[in-house]
């Protein structure tokens, strides 16, 4: 059984205001208990003020506790991390006015890699995590009938897709911390963060470039 769980740093817009950089990235493991038992063992060591807070947010978290889940991560065999570097400046005009499918197309690239590295068997159980950030239904409807396609398309047929509010879904909440971390060494140039994790990403491409 694969599990994969889907999250994403920084926006879509193309303002002044929007971040230079949009990344998609996912977590690919067959042991998601283990997952979960890093964002546990973290929320057990929080102060009274913190633990009242439902879920952990890499940008809210204290600098200390970043660095901690990112180290107890990557010592996690059965892990492997996947990312999309969205360069917003060398996006086309047309696209930009096409968030959907801009994201659609990202999400995509990233499936391609996993079937065409062979990073997931065809034939095993796969259940996709995704977060629910958009609280558009026919938005959200429209993205996972997307994912269930291109995985039919590529043989996939055992898929099931899931989004979750992240603070019912711990393993949401870890992907948020690596997904930040990237998106820091791009959006600040501040690798601290990303040099904790980048022993288990297995494939970070640049779009756009």
């Amino acid at each position: 059984m694969a599990y994969i769980f889907l999250d994403e740093s920084g926006d879509l817009g193309f303002k002044p205001t929007s971040s230079k950089w949009f990344v998609f990235t996912i977590v690919l493991t067959n042991d998601h208990r283990k997952i979960e038992k890093v964002i546990k063992r973290i929320r057990k060591g929080l102060s009274k003020k913190y633990k009242k807070v439902k879920e952990l947010h890499a940008y809210h978290t204290q600098p200390i506790n970043r660095k901690r889940i990112l180290k107890l991560l990557s010592q996690l065999k059965d892990l492997k991390i996947l990312c999309i570097i969205l360069n917003k400046k060398r996006v086309y005009v047309d696209l930009q006015k096409q968030k959907n499918y801009l994201y659609n197309y990202a999400a995509n690239i990233l499936l391609d890699r996993l079937h065409n590295r062979k990073i997931i068997n065809i034939d095993e159980p796969i259940d996709l995590y995704i977060d629910q950030k958009d609280t558009n239904k026919f938005i959200r409807e429209n993205f996972e009938n997307y994912l269930k396609d291109n995985f039919n398309k590529r043989g996939s047929k055992k898929v099931r897709i899931r989004i979750r509010p992240s603070h019912t879904e711990k393993c949401l909440q870890a992907v948020d911390f690596i997904s930040w971390a990237i998106f820091r060494k791009y959006e600040q140039g501040d690798y601290k963060y990303y040099n904790l994790i980048k022993k288990k990403i297995i494939e970070e491409n640049a779009l756009f470039k």
